[in-house]
């Protein structure tokens, strides 16, 4: 079921760029970033599932919440700034006519409403598992 949330969340976001940009992007299905955050969708559904299987009392149902909280807040915090950093850094190469190979990718993190949405996602996702 995780494999399938984590596919259908990507798919959705290669569908999204394609109507949005008017550009086919298989890249996109492995790149990170954008709505919702399937890294917090899938995180949150294999902690639903696990408390659903073998006890929301259990020290690895806790675990899987604590890994999930650092998946979500790694989201918000470091790869979100990592983000905003490249792009910084993109725009200062095309001030200085520089052409580099290749641009820093830009949509490395998430927003926190995009980690809110892969929560629920993952909450629903798992609740049905």
């Amino acid at each position: 079921m995780p494999l399938l949330l984590w596919l259908a969340i990507q798919t959705s976001k290669v569908v999204v760029d394609c109507i949005e940009k008017k550009k086919f992007t298989l890249r996109r299905l492995l790149g990170s970033g954008g709505m919702p955050s399937s890294h917090s969708a899938v995180m949150v559904s294999i902690t639903v599932m696990l408390g659903k299987n073998i006890g929301f009392k259990s020290p690895i149902f806790a675990l899987a919440c604590f890994m999930s909280l650092v998946v979500m807040q790694d989201a918000i915090g470091v790869r979100r700034q990592v983000g905003k950093q490249a792009k910084y850094l993109n725009e200062i190469l095309m001030d200085e006519k520089t052409s580099p190979e290749e641009k820093f990718q830009e949509m490395v993190g998430h927003t926190p409403f995009q980690v809110l949405i892969g929560l629920i996602v993952g909450l629903i996702a798992g609740l049905i598992a």
